[in-house]
């Protein structure tokens, strides 16, 4: 029966390093192991270890490789969308939505004139909630952010009546 020590000699290790692999699960029966099997079974761990299969039990190396991988995949594919310009920053974003923003409220501003000048009939009071209304929609549109647009609410979708 061999000795810890006898066996750290004959593989070329110190004591500690040869009571750790000793300790390994497969080894429980080492002192009724001869010197060869233990090599042999000294090289499988190494070899594993080289291929990459070996682990401290906390970590397995396949599912780290896999994660690696993956998150090397979703970069690529985010680079690529990027050069289709199908990817655009969220600064780049919310500053054409703003300056778009600003183009629509002139837009909307000037609609109470232009039902004013075209349709002569209509009162002040009528101007004032077409205004009103004008204002309602564009301030909703300028407090817009992009969590709300993510936000799903399906009462949303539907129009708000005016009260008249």
């Amino acid at each position: 029966m061999p000795t810890q020590q006898e066996i750290a000699d004959h593989l070329d290790m110190s004591q500690p390093a040869a009571n750790e692999f000793l300790r390994r699960p497969g080894m429980e029966n080492w002192r009724d192991t001869r010197l060869d099997a233990i090599r042999v079974s000294y090289i499988r761990q190494i070899r594993e270890q080289a291929a990459g299969r070996a682990t401290d039990g906390n970590i397995n190396l396949a599912t780290e490789r896999a994660h690696l991988a993956k998150a090397q995949r979703e970069r690529v594919e985010m680079q690529n969308a990027v050069t289709r310009r199908e990817l655009a920053p969220v600064v780049l974003l919310e500053q054409v939505l703003a300056r778009a923003g600003s183009k629509v409220a002139g837009i909307l501003d000037a609609i109470p004139g232009m039902v004013r000048r075209r349709v002569a009939a209509l009162s002040a009071e009528d101007l004032k909630l077409i205004a009103g209304a004008i204002a309602e929609a564009r301030n909703l549109a300028a407090a817009v952010r992009l969590t709300d647009l993510t936000e799903g609410d399906p009462d949303d979708d539907e129009p708000q009546a005016i009260d008249a």
